[in-house]
């Protein structure tokens, strides 16, 4: 039997996000922060000014290089995704692109809580 994941998030991609990993091949070149992102096996890597970043395509997870510490960004609410009708489990596509956006551009971040966990 496949292993379709870790307690933590980091283990073989399920079926799902395989799938959206596939969906983000398409989206990611028409989007405004396209080269600074290369999709992997199991990540969206994303690069930003003070680090590079690494969104796992299963649990919208993220890790930062070159360590691999976990940064901690929660979604505001609802309204702040965007609706895609094809996506299932919470929205996790929509998540995981707006969380591309965010450390794309981490010399902007306003909340302080995120550039206090980047520069540690």
């Amino acid at each position: 039997m496949a292993n379709t994941g870790s307690p933590n998030g980091f283990g073989e991609l399920p079926e799902t996000a395989r799938v959206r990993r596939d969906a983000l091949a398409r989206l990611l070149p028409r989007l405004t922060i396209a080269d600074r992102c290369t999709l992997e096996e199991r990540f969206l890597r994303v690069r930003g000014d003070l680090r590079t970043y690494k969104i796992r395509l299963g649990s919208g997870n993220i890790l930062m290089d070159p360590n691999d510490a976990y940064l901690c960004i929660v979604p505001r609410g609802a309204a702040d995704q965007i609706f895609l009708p094809f996506e299932e489990e919470g929205g996790m596509l929509s998540i995981i692109l707006s969380k591309a956006f965010l450390p794309a551009a981490d010399t902007r971040i306003t909340d302080e809580s995120i550039p206090r966990q980047i520069r540690l």
